[in-house]
């Protein structure tokens, strides 16, 4: 029987999300896909050309298979038997919501990693935050994005709360497209480095209700410049 994984070990996984090897192929269409859909360019409705995206994205339709059922696991695409997948897309409302469940699930992971986190938990997350400055310095978002990731998934570990962390992962998953394309809004890089060094502090102060409303707002800005980047208001 296989062993299921402990509670320590879920949340040593959760330390290394985003810190992983390079994207598999599958990986990179999944996020193109999602880019698109986001973006506007592949439209609600709209069936998924296998052979055509295939040929556009220049992979196999092996990699795009498994990118499409990511997709349909995150609620952008609709599978159907038999038949080519559609593009789907949550509505406004319900994307508020899920950013707003969100911002509840990472206040809490931030007040208990303000009471829980260790010492070389505290370092690692503020070497994490140096390194968000540097590339702010590049004016890099995809990279940043990567590294932004890295940032939450080590509050989430450090809560020490294996349950906390499996969902809040599940919902992050399910809006980082959307989540992403707020580093396209103008200054958007700048002022999400200042919301994190807010987080941060309070974090290696000890400060849980400081560090829950910082994220919590940190988030719902994340909703707003979406939003903004979308069109939305």
């Amino acid at each position: 029987m296989k062993k299921k994984p402990s509670g320590s070990e879920d949340i040593s996984a959760a330390k290394e999300e985003g810190s992983r090897r390079k994207l598999t192929r599958a990986e990179e269409v999944r996020a193109r896909l999602a880019d698109d859909i986001v973006d506007g360019k592949l439209s609600p409705g709209m069936p998924l050309d296998e052979t055509e995206i295939a040929a556009s994205y220049g992979v196999s339709r092996t990699p795009l298979r498994e990118a499409i059922r990511d997709l349909a696991a995150m609620g952008l695409v609709e599978t159907r038997p038999h038949r080519s997948a559609i593009v789907t897309r949550p509505s406004p409302e319900h994307l508020r919501q899920m950013f707003h469940v969100m911002a509840e699930l990472e206040a809490l992971c931030a007040s208990l990693a303000a009471a829980s986190m260790t010492l070389s938990e505290r370092r690692n997350l503020e070497i994490i935050h140096e390194g968000l400055a540097r590339i702010l310095k590049e004016n890099d978002p995809s990279h940043y994005h990567v590294l932004n990731e890295k940032f939450h998934a080590a509050i989430y570990a450090g809560s020490q709360n294996a349950y906390l962390v499996e969902i809040t992962l599940a919902t992050r998953r399910r809006l980082s497209p959307f989540r992403r394309a707020q580093f396209l809004t103008a200054g958007r890089l700048a002022k999400s480095y200042k919301e994190h060094d807010a987080i941060l502090v309070a974090i290696l102060q000890g400060n849980r209700e400081l560090a829950a409303e910082s994220m919590r707002r940190h988030i719902l800005t994340v909703e707003d410049s979406y939003e903004e980047y979308a069109g939305l208001k």
